[in-house]
């Protein structure tokens, strides 16, 4: 669908926004050695390796120091400078401690140590934490959260607070308050960015929060706040994919307020094909929405033995942070509740992995294709090879599409690919034609076919005779016949469908078609319907029925039974009955993404 160009666009989860200082990044390394035993019933000795924060100013407001070590046991406790203040043990190499304004009334250095009771026991070295005197500072001025929001129930996470450059007014024990109390805050490398850790307790709900900066010190104070803003659920729903048995369902969202991307993941009924929500969506660590492409970049496939389910991330040309060129994030599938689990995100490295819009997998399973480039960066489709054990991705390379690919298909018999190439507004598109090596899964280029204007999706007829794609421009479908040797599209006509066609889908008896027509930004769009001449392939219409604001991609169940739209403009997903006589669909219900 179409929409402006962001011109800042954010990474979820503590990444990196243009308007920052461009640092560099640090990081970490794990302890080598490990805990040694002890004999039976006696307590080791402690090791402090980090805390943090490791510095304020005096004057500050009370905070939580947490220490990093190991061999930390219930009965740690914590000494800072001389007083003992309550101690939570998190587990053998974390624990946290209230440290009062009290404390930090003055500058110094006291010493940090841990304590562990006899038997045996002791305590660590000393780790000094710095009290700086401070000074005079003046009142902060913050412009940016990233994320500004996040859905409801997810894990605790890094809230990213950035200052107008230059101005910015952060000094040395600038702290970030949550609803007027702090949190625990770091420099992100810049001097105008803080990171400040942010509870799952404290997006427990859906709700609001107010966050701003203190600054310490005379002179100080608190910044203008800004709304953070936790959903009920994630936003901006873009594709959903099934799994092979029909049990579970996946949509990628744009991310909350647009920041991120996010999976929700439902299981289905298989009687009524009502989705039910397994919990709160996960995040696919990366940028969940490009504007740019006439349609959202961002697309779900789930591999054919329902083991792995990938998921793309388009990046942001416009940004230049950890993640602007987009990425591949895989998951597992827990064959018995549809939960995700992420195991591994392939960052994109351009030119090879540069701004990927569509995933799919091949019908063995063991191949996977991305349709992706921009950005002055050659527009291609990667090839990978796909690990049977963990869903891996490994690249055998990438072959040449045409301009701006935003959809690729693969034949239900694993011969032949196609890539739908947007090129542009209002202009004449193509579809690139591929034959698929049955050893190693590479792509050979057959050439293209022309389209009518701003093509966006493509579908394959399950007797593998036909194709069909959404043309966004023209608002209407070519269809074609395939070449069964070689895999040539022929155009066989066109036929009109709703306002701004974006997503077009097959039921498994290839008796009828499915086409999602945008219509609008927060606009009611609308499904055309149409039965398939299973002779020629040609589409007739058969009427449209109403979607919820914007619908963005279109599913059916593997029994035929049912079909499944995203509204991006609602943030929901329309559950549809299928007619098996005449394909007729009607509304079940709808559910929050």
């Amino acid at each position: 669908m179409k929409s402006e160009a962001v011109l800042v666009r954010k990474l979820a989860v503590g990444g990196l926004v243009s308007l920052l200082l461009l640092a560099g990044c640090g990081g970490g390394t794990s302890p080598s050695s490990i805990n040694q035993p002890t004999p039976s019933g006696s307590n080791p000795a402690p090791t402090i390796t980090t805390i943090s924060p490791n510095s304020t100013v005096a004057g500050g407001a009370a905070f939580t120091l947490t220490i990093n070590g190991m061999n930390f046991v219930a009965g740690s406790t914590v000494n800072f400078g001389g007083s003992a203040p309550a101690t939570t043990f998190v587990d053998s190499t974390q624990l946290t401690t209230a440290i009062p304004a009290a404390s930090i009334a003055s500058a110094g250095t006291p010493a940090v140590t841990v304590t562990n009771p006899a038997p045996d026991g002791g305590t660590s070295r000393a780790i000094n934490f710095t009290i700086t005197s401070g000074g005079s500072s003046s009142v902060p001025t913050i412009s940016v959260l990233d994320p500004s929001g996040v859905p409801a129930g997810e894990p605790s996470f890094q809230l990213l607070v950035v200052a107008p450059y230059p101005g910015s007014n952060f000094v040395t024990g600038s702290v970030v308050r949550w609803n007027g109390s702090d949190r625990p805050t770091m420099s992100n490398g810049s001097v105008n960015g803080l990171i400040a850790q942010i509870s799952a307790s404290d997006i427990a709900a859906a709700g609001t929060a107010a966050v701003t900066v203190f600054n310490p010190g005379s002179g100080g104070g608190s910044s203008n706040a800004l709304t953070f803003t936790i959903t009920t659920g994630s936003v901006d729903p873009q594709s959903i994919a099934l799994d092979p048995t029909g049990k579970f369902a996946y949509v990628i969202d744009g991310g909350s307020n647009g920041n991120g991307g996010y999976v929700s993941m439902y299981t289905i009924d298989p009687t009524t094909g009502a989705l039910a929500s397994i919990g709160p969506p996960v995040s696919t660590y990366g940028y969940g929405v490009y504007y740019g492409s006439g349609v959202n970049a961002g697309s779900v496939a789930v591999d054919p033995l329902g083991k792995f389910a990938y998921i793309t991330n388009a990046g942001d040309v416009y940004d230049y942070g950890d993640g602007a060129d987009g990425s591949v994030a895989i998951y597992t599938i827990n064959a018995t509740t549809g939960a995700l689990t992420a195991t591994v995100t392939i960052n994109g490295n351009c030119p090879g992995l540069c701004l990927p819009t569509s995933v799919v997998v091949d019908p063995s399973g063991r191949l996977a294709y991305v349709a992706n480039g921009g950005a002055g960066v050659p527009f291609n489709v990667a090839m990978y090879t796909i690990n049977s054990t963990t869903g891996a991705l490994t690249s055998i390379g990438t072959i040449s599409a045409g301009t701006d690919p935003v959809s690729v298909a693969v034949d239900p018999a694993g011969k032949f690919a196609y890539v739908a190439n947007w090129t542009g507004y209002d202009t004449d598109g193509s579809v690139s034609m591929y034959t698929i090596d049955a050893t190693t899964g590479g792509l050979t280029p057959m050439g293209t076919i022309d389209t009518e204007l701003s093509p966006t999706s493509i579908a394959i007829h399950p007797s593998v005779k036909f194709a069909y794609v959404t043309n966004s421009g023209s608002n209407d479908v070519s269809m074609y016949s395939i070449d069964s040797t070689t895999g040539a599209l022929t155009s066989i006509g066109s036929i009109a469908a709703g306002t701004d066609p974006v997503s077009v889908a097959v039921d498994p008896a290839g008796k009828f078609a499915y086409v999602a027509n945008w219509t609008g930004s927060d606009t009611d769009g609308t499904v055309s319907m149409y039965t398939i001449d299973a002779t020629t392939g040609v589409l007739t219409a058969t009427g449209t029925i109403a979607t919820d604001l914007s619908p963005t991609s279109i599913a059916i169940h593997l029994s035929g039974k049912f079909a499944y739209v995203t509204n991006s403009g609602s943030n929901s997903v329309s559950m549809y009955s299928i007619d098996s006589a005449t394909g007729t669909l009607t509304l079940i219900a709808t559910i929050g993404t």
